[in-house]
């Protein structure tokens, strides 16, 4: 059974930082990309950052030079280290990773930034 736990949300002022965690268990964690969204009150759900198997990441132009990807094969862990952080960045943020054609979810956590 597929699992994703995050953690690491919290409140912070802007400008501050936070580092999120997201731990995977029930698969085979270096061979799948793994994708941070996240998820405004009112909003829709929509995509952060991911990280390839391989190391390769992309992220949302809304967070480019300010987020950074980053995942340790050995801890099966997916991070997400957030600098400079601006009061539209207050959301859920959840992990997620397409594994076996399902689309697997953590519960999320909850990121928010005052002004």
């Amino acid at each position: 059974q597929v699992q994703l736990v995050e953690s690491g949300g919290g409140l912070v002022q802007a400008g501050g930082s936070l580092r999120l965690s997201c731990a995977a268990s029930g698969i085979t964690f270096s061979t799948n990309i793994f994708n941070w969204y996240r998820q405004a009150p009112g909003k829709q759900r929509e995509f952060v950052a991911a990280v390839s198997s391989g190391g390769s990441t992309n992220y949302a132009d809304s967070v480019k030079g300010r987020f950074t990807i980053s995942r340790d094969n050995g801890k099966n862990t997916v991070y997400l280290q957030m600098n400079s952080l601006k009061p539209e960045d207050t959301a859920v943020y959840l992990c997620n990773v397409k594994y076996y054609f399902n689309n697997y979810w953590g519960q999320g956590t909850q990121v928010t930034v005052s002004s």
